[in-house]
This record gives structure tokens, C-alpha cells and sequence, in this order.
């Protein structure tokens, strides 16, 4: 055993967009990408830890097509990594034909939190 102790691991890094469609944007066209590419295209991001992006309903938006996105990710450094590499290059230019991030919180989460399964 050495005697040097192990540090442990950093807490996750949570980032929060919330998202606004550009005029014109389908929702329906906006979640399939999210489905079928965004989700998709995580695996090649190392430093992504979880990633969803939820709708926000009507009746709390403050205009028609607004989502938030919330990116678990093992440090900033290492997201920083991933954004420039091709893959997130690649959804960056797909989501601005889309959409706008209108703001964007970040934080560290306290203790483990808790999840049902």
C-alpha cells in the first residue's frame, strides 16, 4: 500500500442551459435531433457524464419552444475538451440553426443526491 493517499474523484460539474427555439423551429424537429443525434453523439464526449434535455411546458415558458438541458460533466476542463473536438463542433453547428442557449447556470452537487433506481 502506498503511502501516498488517493484524492478522491471531484464532484461532477452540472451546467444548466436553458434553451429558446429560433422563430420558425418545429419542436418536433428540435426533439427528434435531440433524440437521434444530440443523445447519440454523448458517448464520443469523455468528459460527459449524463446529459437530457427536458421541455418546459407551456404554461411556465415565457415563449412557445423553450427547453433547458442539464450536462453532467467530470470537470469543466474536461468538457472544455470535449467542445473542441469534431463530434460537439459538429452538434453546435446543427443546434444553432436551431436554437439559442438565453442562459446558463453551473454548479457542483452537494454530497452524492439521491436517485430511486
Amino acid at each position: 500500500m502506498s503511502s501516498t493517499a488517493r484524492k478522491p474523484p471531484a464532484a461532477p460539474t452540472v451546467i444548466v442551459h436553458r434553451i429558446r427555439l429560433r422563430e420558425g423551429v418545429a419542436p418536433e424537429r428540435f426533439e427528434s435531433w435531440v433524440r437521434d443525434v444530440d443523445y447519440a453523439t454523448c458517448p464520443q464526449l469523455p468528459g460527459v457524464v449524463a446529459f437530457a434535455v427536458l421541455r418546459v411546458p407551456d404554461a411556465e415558458a415565457a415563449s412557445p419552444g423553450e427547453y433547458f438541458e442539464i450536462i453532467e460533466v467530470t470537470g469543466r476542463e474536461d468538457f472544455e475538451h470535449d467542445m473542441q473536438s469534431e463530434p460537439f463542433r459538429r452538434l453546435v453547428a446543427d443546434f444553432e440553426k436551431m436554437a439559442v442557449v438565453v442562459a446558463e447556470s453551473t454548479g457542483e452537487r452537494v454530497g452524492s443526491g439521491y436517485r430511486s433506481r
